[in-house]
């Protein structure tokens, strides 16, 4: 993945910080190559901090990393990571996406995680290639770059192109390169001092299954709830619901009501609209397009629905989002 000969000289690993960045996704990406190097007792991988203009990068936390170069330097990488998090597609410039061509060009592995997969897309750079994204924004990458292969998996390996989907999920990436580069025993010797027990594989899901995200064990709600979330553009009928989950439209609205204290109607209704705040909040899809994506023909019913269940309109969600600084952002997307 990142070496191919252990007894050659150290790989280095550049990670490009892009303002905003999840420092979990960055924390996640280094700490493996660091262990690797303490286990093994020589230095396998060493790494650049790299920043657009070589000063301090803070991110979505309000932390601050002191880079080592900046990236108009074309500081010499085996690899390069770009690291981005809240409002990724932000920070893109044609200077900045010249210069992640450039490194491509002279044949330096490309990688991204959590949102970075939004600047190699807009590069060009993910083309012909396999690639993955934070959860939150699969739809939206999907509607922006129709043409790529996206998948809802925690990492990809294509080639010289690696995109992971941020979170934890890097630990697992650079696990398994490390496996990889210099042999599955030092991998799980990395995983263990990590406290990282399970160590996953590529094609890995991203998400929780939905019942440990919901608490439910009731196969067929859960079945119900899994026919919501794959028919959100274009929702189905609460009768073709029940008829796929193997039960009357009666039942399938006591399940509802018992488990959950809402309809199916009601639920469904929250499923969309909650996908709705996703798109707001990391696209910059139309609010119209919005609506769409997730099964409204009417943008004044998506309005109504909207701010009946948020207390707020969804122009003021992405009013809101536009402005997010890293003062008060949160979370690892």
């Amino acid at each position: 993945m990142f070496s191919t000969d252990a007894q050659k000289e150290p790989k280095t690993i550049g990670f490009l910080l892009v303002p905003e960045f999840s420092m979990l996704a960055f924390t996640s990406s280094i700490e493996p190559l660091r262990t690797a190097n303490r286990l093994s007792g020589r230095t396998l991988y060493s790494w650049k901090i790299i920043s657009l203009d070589g000063d301090i990068v803070y991110a979505s936390s309000g932390v601050g990393v002191a880079a080592d170069a900046a990236l108009t330097e074309k500081p010499p990488v085996d690899t390069l990571i770009v690291c981005a998090g809240l409002q990724a597609g932000a920070h893109s410039t044609p200077a900045l996406l010249g210069l992640l061509r450039d490194y491509a060009r002279t044949g330096v592995t490309i990688g991204s995680v959590c949102t970075g997969s939004h600047l190699l897309a807009r590069a060009g750079l993910l083309d012909g290639h396999r690639c993955t994204i934070h959860w939150e924004d699969v739809e939206g990458f999907a509607e922006n770059f129709p043409d790529l292969d996206i998948t809802a998996t925690l990492f990809e390996i294509d080639r010289n192109r690696y995109t992971c989907s941020g979170g934890t999920a890097p630990l697992d990436m650079m696990i398994f390169g490390i496996a990889q580069d210099h042999g599955r025993e030092l991998a799980i010797s990395v995983a263990e001092q990590l406290l990282h027990n399970f160590v996953r594989v590529p094609h890995d899901t991203q998400r929780m299954p939905i019942k440990h995200r919901t608490g439910l064990n009731q196969p067929k709600l859960l079945a119900a709830i899994a026919h919501m979330e794959a028919y959100i553009e274009t929702p189905v009928s609460i009768n073709d619901i029940a008829e796929a989950t193997q039960v009357s439209v009666r039942q399938l609205e006591r399940l509802f009501r018992v488990k959950l204290g809402k309809t199916p109607t009601r639920y469904y209704l929250e499923v969309r609209l909650n996908r709705a705040k996703l798109l707001l909040a990391q696209t910059t899809m139309p609010i119209i397009q919005v609506a769409v994506a997730t099964g409204f023909t009417s943008a004044s019913h998506f309005a109504k629905s909207y701010k009946e269940l948020f207390g707020r309109s969804p122009s003021a969600e992405r009013s809101d989002s536009l402005v997010l600084s890293p003062s008060h952002a949160h979370g690892t997307a």
